[in-house]
């Protein structure tokens, strides 16, 4: 039986982390050329979202305004961030994307960022019906939602809403068995009830692209040429029932790098799942803050603490002196709030979708204050 996006070129092109010059403007030259490498690869699959800073806009340079519209297909995203916005705003995103990419309609529309204290927010706004009227104007293809909840609330979702076409998931090997992430579970439920999967995170915002060492000393035993960021990216794509594993390339190498392994696809053997399986083994036994940059955390902290970049230092501070340590924590907290700020609102855990223990871990890394 086939699916939706079964045929699809199973690495797709994430736009959240794109270059960004010296003045922190998009690199659309270099965009431009990644695309056109993509495309000359095979890819089709474009993601973006209205709250991915001057991604849209990107896209419509490098890719729109370019390439023939058949050539490839682009999914974007609307997000409900709290009450505050209206039904009205909310409709808005719609159009402002489409003005943003110039690209007529989208092939893939979701809805972002389901967690257990956002999802009812798309209820009460109408947002389902809106993606449906938005479908039957031919506006956009195929509707789904992208996912950072539990396997209960997945459940409920499919059922409720059993017209939804697709679900974007985090995926990847070092949250497959993550109890705050369900990667396998949640997978798994997509399959049960039918509903084609695009990956998010597989390489967990980069964490895996340079993993810690002793998950680097697994993969290095293979010496198979393999880049770290191959392994993690192979190890989803070689699961069915995938439209496409997306990528967050930030450079022409990352790109040559996954067109490397991907261009000419072939799963994971037995053995290399095995290896997989030494490097999940590591992990676990590792205390590191699996933590992936998506900075939700940070839009309403009410004191401007830069969390992820904390936690960052934190991860990275094994085997380096204090005073590099010290050093780097101050760079990175400079003209912000500092661990030793948090009044433990909750805002940030409400917003993480790694569900972690942010305020635990920022007590944690008030020694780094020195």
């Amino acid at each position: 039986m086939t699916y939706l996006g079964e045929n699809t070129f199973k690495l797709g092109f994430g736009l959240m982390r794109l270059p960004r010059l010296e003045n922190d403007e998009i690199d659309v030259a270099q965009v431009s050329e990644m695309v056109d490498m993509f495309l000359e690869a095979g890819g089709t699959y474009f993601d973006t979202a209205f709250a991915y800073p001057g991604s849209e806009e990107a896209i419509r340079k490098a890719l729109v305004e370019r390439h023939p519209r058949n050539s490839y297909t682009l999914a974007t995203k609307l997000i409900v961030r709290d009450t505050s916005q209206s039904e009205e705003e909310l409709k808005k995103e719609f159009e402002t994307s489409l003005e943003r990419t110039g690209a007529g309609y989208f092939d893939f529309y979701l809805l972002h960022a389901f967690q257990r204290n956002t999802y009812q927010l798309y209820e009460d706004y109408h947002l389902w019906d809106y993606v449906r009227e938005l479908k039957e104007k031919g506006l956009i293809r195929h509707y789904g939602f992208s996912f950072h909840a539990d396997p209960e609330l997945l459940e409920e979702l499919l059922r409720t809403h059993p017209d939804v076409e697709f679900v974007q998931l985090q995926i990847n090997y070092a949250d497959w068995e993550n109890p705050g992430v369900n990667s396998r579970q949640n997978w798994e439920i997509c399959k049960k009830y039918g509903k084609p999967v695009t990956v998010m995170e597989p390489v967990k915002g980069g964490i895996l692209a340079d993993p810690i060492d002793t998950v680097k000393a697994v993969f290095d035993a293979e010496d198979n040429g393999l880049s770290y960021a191959g392994w993690a990216i192979k190890f989803v794509a070689s699961h069915d029932n995938l439209i496409t594993v997306l990528s967050g390339m930030s450079s022409i190498d990352q790109m040559k790098d996954n067109l490397s392994f991907m261009k000419d696809f072939k799963p994971l053997t037995e053995h290399e799942m095995e290896v997989i399986a030494k490097a999940q083994e590591a992990i676990a036994a590792d205390q590191s803050i699996p933590c992936t940059a998506c900075h939700y955390c940070t839009k309403g902290c009410p004191n401007d603490i830069p969390i992820p970049e904390i936690f960052a230092v934190e991860n990275r501070k094994k085997g380096s002196p204090l005073f590099r340590t010290v050093r780097e924590y101050n760079i990175v907290t400079q003209g912000k709030g500092k661990a030793s700020d948090c009044v433990a609102c909750g805002q940030c855990e409400e917003a993480c979708p790694q569900h972690l223990n942010i305020i635990e871990l920022l007590e944690k890394c008030r020694a780094l204050e020195g």
